[in-house]
């Protein structure tokens, strides 16, 4: 029986970033010597231990055989003659194929310590091509090291351009596409994640919504950068530089998906996308089961994106129907992060990048005056029923309208929510 620490720990170990998580591998043995060792049982699929005091997680050293479509689709060996080297074999990538003895010595059967001083990230064997996970794994992990220069190697990324083509993507369920989506927008570059998904074309599989927004025309005068893809994918990089929150992440990359359906005849102009957007955010939510908290954010960006951008122009009655609309004031952490994806929009295109946003300044201030409007007061001055209601509303408008009467306008600064709608 012999114990060996894998995978993660040694990779981020050789690449000089902190260790996480440890995982470990033991041959030699079977489920009853875990047991009498003190081990306690996780696994489902195969036996998976827990360490009775570090609680990491032990696992016998198995191999796999593919006996349907999908990623369910396996049947597990794990006898204590199956080697090191065999549990290696299954892994993903030659970078995750590395193990250390109890001596510190590390075992490469699979050139995993070359790849990582080339940057690449390369499958370890053809059997790679039989768990369609595999694909978004790569992604998240072209999304994780994007700034330490890694890149797919091009027979991975042939090999998963073949695994998409035999629909083996189309068995992925959608509990599990989002659980890799939404790591990779907590990871440095989650463009980078999408970007390799469109290249293997995966993209088009299971965000088609995104997919179509590439080739898609901008005014170039608004969007130097033209394409609505390649503005989505820096409207992003904007968003993970403002916040570490996936769900801004998120409502940045779907605030324009309505682009990819704007009538060919209009282009480059695309008035009115806006709701469409929103029901397009709507139904990728829909379908991908993603939780509450990422949808409600989503769908207000994608909605109300454009009233933000045009705060210098705005009447205080549309400020302050944006603002009960987005239900800012029973939420005003959500509209705190509304604000900054519609930041990362104004600042997602080429030339715009560190430009101020004002606006968010101005609805910040609208909100926070509208707030000072105190019900109770209004209520103890005689006002009933309906008429409450009535006489907050025109208090707020009133403090809404005060805030901007207040504000330094320069004539002749760009109003980069004007009819071309970001």
């Amino acid at each position: 029986m012999k114990t060996y620490l894998v995978g993660g720990a040694i990779r981020d170990h050789l690449l000089g970033l902190p260790v996480k998580d440890r995982d470990w591998v033991v041959t030699g043995a079977t489920p009853a010597d875990m047991l009498k060792q003190g081990f306690r049982p996780v696994g489902k699929d195969f036996p998976v231990f827990l360490h009775p005091q570090t609680a990491e997680e032990y696992a016998l050293a198995r191999t796999e055989r593919k006996t349907a479509k999908g990623y369910h689709g396996f049947q597990f060996h794990a006898t204590p003659d199956v080697t090191l080297e065999d549990d290696l074999a299954r892994r993903d990538l030659t970078i995750n194929a590395m193990a250390e003895d109890e001596n510190g010595s590390i075992i490469d059967p699979y050139g995993g310590q070359a790849d990582l001083q080339a940057r690449l990230l390369r499958h370890v064997s053809p059997a790679f091509s039989e768990d369609p996970v595999r694909i978004l794994r790569v992604a998240r992990f072209a999304s994780r090291f994007a700034a330490l220069g890694f890149r797919v190697a091009e027979e991975t990324q042939h090999l998963m351009r073949g695994m998409v083509a035999a629909g083996e993507v189309d068995a992925l369920t959608p509990e599990r596409v989002w659980q890799e989506t939404v790591r990779a927008l907590s990871e440095p570059a989650p463009e980078r994640f999408f970007e390799v998904l469109r290249e293997s074309g995966a993209l088009k599989v299971l965000f088609p919504e995104i997919d179509r927004l590439f080739g898609v025309p901008q005014p170039a005068k608004h969007h130097p950068e033209i394409d609505c893809g390649i503005h989505t994918m820096m409207v992003l990089q904007q968003a993970v530089k403002l916040s570490d929150a996936p769900e801004v992440r998120f409502a940045a990359l779907t605030h324009d998906l309505g682009k990819g359906l704007t009538p060919a005849e209009i282009l480059p102009s695309h008035h009115g996308h806006e709701p469409i957007s929103r029901q397009l955010t709507t139904e990728l939510c829909e379908r991908l089961r993603i939780p509450t908290r990422f949808r409600q954010l989503a769908e207000h960006v994608a909605e109300f994106h454009g009233h933000i951008h045009k705060a210098k122009e705005l009447r205080p009655q549309t400020m302050l129907k944006v603002l009960e609309a987005t239900d800012a004031f029973r939420k005003p952490e959500r509209f705190a992060q509304l604000l900054l994806a519609c930041e990362a929009d104004a600042r997602g295109r080429a030339g715009f990048e560190d430009r101020d946003y004002p606006q968010a300044d101005i609805f910040r201030q609208a909100l926070s005056a509208s707030q000072q409007v105190d019900v109770r007061e209004i209520i103890q001055q005689g006002f009933q029923g309906v008429h409450i209601k009535e006489e907050t509303h025109r208090r707020r408008v009133y403090a809404i309208k005060q805030i901007l009467g207040n504000l330094d306008i320069v004539d002749g600064e760009p109003h980069i929510g004007d009819k071309s709608s970001l």
